[in-house]
Parts: structure tokens; sequence; C-alpha cells
């Protein structure tokens, strides 16, 4: 296990906070399944762009794992509305879909995405990429 905290600029060691934003149940439970090993990080789960964004506004998250397709709001849209907020401009965020295709990878990159993933995924891939970017992230 790895232990994933942040020093504050009180330089208190606080946890970290993942929102996992997928349509599918089942898909944030093996996402949130693949991180297991991440201590010190809790995870919060959203079912929709919508709700992303509604649990946005009641506690800032150090990074988003968000899927593409979904209901009520396209994932990039979500992409772009967290990352033109002033208050979570600096909130990595992970594509992981099952879009695959160039355009949709360039699009989110472009957009201000820090990763892009396709389903299916490998979860030791997908914990190191997201202990690496906890890891750059300050508080």
């Amino acid at each position: 296990m790895q232990t994933i905290l942040a020093l504050s600029a009180q330089g208190v060691w606080i946890m970290r906070r993942i929102l996992v934003v997928d349509d599918s149940a089942t898909m944030r439970k093996m996402v949130i399944a693949s991180l297991r090993d991440l201590t010190d990080v809790s995870f919060s789960e959203a079912g929709n762009g919508l709700e992303a964004i509604e649990q946005l506004e009641v506690a800032p998250f150090d990074l988003m794992i968000l899927d593409l397709n979904m209901p009520d709001m396209h994932g990039l849209e979500v992409l772009k509305f967290v990352l033109g907020h002033p208050s979570y401009h600096d909130t990595p965020i992970v594509i992981l879909t099952t879009k695959g295709d160039e355009n949709s990878r360039s699009e989110a990159i472009a957009a201000g995405a820090a990763c892009y993933l396709t389903k299916p995924f490998q979860p030791k891939f997908l914990a190191s990429e997201i202990r690496q970017l906890l890891t750059s992230v300050s508080v």
C-alpha cells in the first residue's frame, strides 16, 4: 500500500479526495477497487455530470476520474466547466472512457485533461497514473 497524503500550507497532513464520475455504478466500483491500495485517499461518486458539478460545489476534490459518455451532460462539457471555473482550474481530470478514437482523445487533452485512458483499463496502470498525479498536486 502507498500512502498519498498532502501537506497543507498550515503544515497539517490531509487526506486526498477523488471524485469518480461514471453513469455505471459497476464501473465506479471497479475504478475505486482498482485504487484500493492508495491509502489516505477518500472517494466520492457521481452518476452523471450534473451530480459531479453539484458535489464540487459542496467540497473540492484533488482529482476527478471522468467518463465521457453520460446522460444529462457529456463528460467533455463537465471537463470544460470544471477547468474553466477559477476554483477548480488546477484539478487534474483523468478521462476514463470507451471512446478510443484519436479525435475524442485530442479534444479532451486540448480541453485540459491530465490523462486519457480507455476502457477496459488495466487496474495497476490506472493506480500508477493516479498516484503520479496526486503526488504532483499541491494543496
